[in-house]
């Protein structure tokens, strides 16, 4: 069985631009880099889950109504082992190498590609506009350390979601009031989101 192959950059180019913990808010700065053919290209998954040398690119989309963020919990099905039973804010997944022709300073190309992980993932039946609003890493633990979230916001006409996946439960749309009750709760990633959402959604 051919193993995955998933998109990478080298955490040097990053360190190059300068290196933070948490959000940056400098997209332009950061994403036309990382997309860069130059820059970027496919390991297998099994060697970059365990190389905090390089860090692979993962769309991370919040998905918003009426002032709402959709929450799930990711069930037993889920790729990421280390995320199970987790809440989490943020759907996405690896850029791998069937995604190749996607990759280059085409921004459209790429928002094309993350609407269609997306969509792996929920079925959304409403008309949404896609915008990428911040980069998002945590070197605090193992996942994050190999990982390099682009955050973007799908604003949704309507809230009709459902899941399109075994490993998505519980999905909900929750204030950020109530996504604040359920903190300890959710993935590393999503509790970076939560805590600057309102810059997030602008």
């Amino acid at each position: 069985m051919k193993e995955e192959m998933i998109l990478v950059v080298r955490r040097e180019t990053i360190e190059k631009l300068g290196m933070w913990q948490g959000l940056n808010f400098e997209v332009e700065c950061y994403l036309p880099v990382l997309l860069a053919r130059e820059n970027n290209f496919f390991m297998v998954r099994s060697a970059a889950e365990t190389d905090p040398s390089f860090k692979q690119i993962i769309p991370y989309v919040l998905l918003m109504h009426g002032g709402k963020v959709l929450h799930y919990v990711r069930g037993k099905k889920s790729g990421e082992q280390r995320l199970v039973s987790k809440g989490s804010i943020g759907i996405g997944g690896h850029m791998n190498d069937e995604d190749e022709g996607l990759f280059a300073l085409d921004e459209a190309a790429y928002l094309e590609g993350v609407r269609r992980e997306v969509c792996e993932e929920l079925k959304i039946g409403t008309k949404f506009k896609n915008r990428v609003v911040a980069l998002l890493n945590d070197d605090s633990n193992d996942v994050g350390k190999v990982h390099m979230g682009v955050v973007h916001v799908f604003d949704l006409e309507e809230p009709n979601v459902e899941k399109n996946e075994a490993m998505i439960t519980n999905l909900a749309f929750l204030s950020p009031e109530e996504l604040q009750e359920r903190r300890d709760l959710l993935e590393s990633w999503s509790q970076i989101c939560l805590d600057g959402l309102g810059k997030l959604l602008g």
